[in-house]
């Protein structure tokens, strides 16, 4: 069975609009922050499908700001449990209302679950809870929105943060050039337990909220990756997220596809960029506007940069032989 992704044009989009917001205004989180834009897009697509629908949110900062006691930016059923357990929680409430559905207690025969975890809770402190709830094959779709540090903690390193990005546990100087290991592959790592696996980005709302569309339809877990930009922890200026997420993608740092049993699919700009490859941008067009990489140009730190350049085109063009474009 393979995934097909739905067309969203912009008249859907337009139309959605008109449904009203599930995630709302009022939240706290922080001007230019890519978690406040990739939560609205998810949640408007879900809600654009017609079923009832909930929430898990994994502590972090998507958690954190919207919903200060005694108030809450979630119009909708919503639990909030740590940093660990988002997938267990999931789990528990979906096997909960298949026993109310089976004792006639609960009318409406498909919820649509969603999970939202940050990189740390996802990548690292989660990895665990979220490996075994899709192995037990419970029907959700988990987020991961990846800022790539622990934002809300203190901008700590996670398995998410980028080779070469200063944090506050793995700061620059004359010995290491920032954080010296590669992101965890997460990507791969949640396709090779044979589920749909999405990248996303918020820059790109129409392949997103395809992808969300796609991954509640399918009967089963499924996982989206989201590049979230956070201007206060990759510190560029707050008006400039959406050119940062669009910049991630056009250079391959991020690339944009959807896998399902050794299926590999390249969507929208990747899949332009994999048919026109001199329109790949430049690694340093996407590190030099953010502060965190800002001692990389430093001419002692260059030979890292023409790795993490390396790196990158590897990857990438690892992708583009085993991938398909749409």
């Amino acid at each position: 069975m393979s995934i097909v992704l739905p067309k969203v044009s912009v008249k859907d989009l337009q139309e959605w609009s008109k449904l009203g917001e599930v995630f709302t205004s009022g939240h706290r989180l922080c001007a230019g922050c890519g978690a406040g834009a990739m939560a609205r897009q998810v949640t408007l697509a879900a809600k654009a499908l017609g079923d009832p629908y909930m929430f898990v949110n994994a502590t972090g900062c998507l958690e954190v700001a919207s919903t200060v006691y005694p108030y809450t930016a979630w119009d909708a059923p919503w639990l909030h449990n740590a940093f660990e357990n988002a997938a267990a929680t999931a789990s528990g409430a979906i096997e909960a209302m298949k026993s109310m559905q089976r004792k006639g207690l609960m009318k409406e025969r498909n919820v649509n679950m969603i999970v939202f975890g940050g990189d740390g809770g996802t990548y690292d402190i989660g990895l665990q809870s979220l490996s075994g709830a899709v192995e037990r094959g419970h029907d959700f779709l988990y987020v991961c929105y990846s800022n790539g540090a622990y934002m809300n903690t203190g901008i700590q390193r996670s398995g998410g943060t980028p080779q070469g990005a200063a944090t506050t546990t793995s700061p620059p100087g004359t010995v290491i050039p920032g954080k010296i290991e590669w992101q965890k592959p997460l990507a791969e790592i949640m396709a090779a337990h044979d589920i749909p696996t999405f990248t996303a980005s918020p820059a790109y709302p129409r392949d997103l909220m395809a992808k969300v569309q796609a991954g509640l339809k399918h009967d089963g877990p499924a996982f989206m990756l989201v590049d979230s930009p956070c201007n206060l922890g990759q510190r560029y200026a707050p008006d400039i997220s959406m050119e940062i997420a669009k910049l991630a993608v056009k250079t391959c740092f991020f690339p944009l596809f959807y896998t399902y049993k050794e299926e590999w699919t390249l969507t929208g700009i990747s899949s332009r960029l994999a048919k026109n490859p001199d329109r790949k941008l430049p690694i340093e067009d996407y590190l030099k506007p953010q502060g965190r990489f800002r001692h990389l140009f430093k001419p002692e730190w260059k030979k890292k940069l023409i790795d993490i350049q390396d790196t990158v085109d590897e990857k990438w063009e690892r992708l583009v032989k085993k991938a398909t474009c749409v």
